[in-house]
Order: structure tokens, then sequence, then C-alpha cells
């Protein structure tokens, strides 16, 4: 179980940053099939915000879920682990 305050964390590649001030972050995880035990890649696509506009396409980051912002946007990006080439 989490500790009381303490918030989620997802790293993630930054998928769109078309926006103003909020990006698009993609995050992957591996599922075992539950019939023939392969793993699977499953994906979810997350609105962050990004108050500087700092980030671009290829980035990876990592997200901190934050109260809701807007309509779709919960997660709050916190630092940029390794920028795009």
């Amino acid at each position: 179980m989490a500790e009381r305050g303490s918030k989620r964390t997802i790293t993630g590649i930054v998928v769109s940053d078309k926006m103003d001030k909020t990006i698009v972050v993609r995050a992957e995880r591996l599922v075992k099939h539950p019939v023939f035990h392969k793993f699977m890649r499953r994906h979810v696509r997350y609105k962050a915000h990004d108050e500087e506009n700092a980030c671009s396409v290829g980035d990876k980051v990592l997200i901190v879920e934050s109260r809701p912002l807007s309509r779709e946007k919960r997660w709050r990006m916190q630092e940029i682990l390794e920028k795009a080439k």
C-alpha cells in the first residue's frame, strides 16, 4: 500500500507537444498473455502540464500525479530525464 501523501510517478516518452503548456506522454508496460504466456506491450497516453514548454517530441520525462488541471490533465511534468536527439 502506498504511503499517505505520496504521489504516483510514471516515466514515458513525449509523443506530442503541440498544445500550449501541455504534453502528451506515452507510458509502456509489459503484460503477460493469459494463455500463451508471452509478454505483450501495452501503452497508455497521459496529458501532462509543462509550465515552461520545455519538452519536445521524443524526450523521456517523469510525470507526477496532481489535482485536475483541466478536463483531461491530471499529471504534471516533473523533470526531463533524457532529451531527444
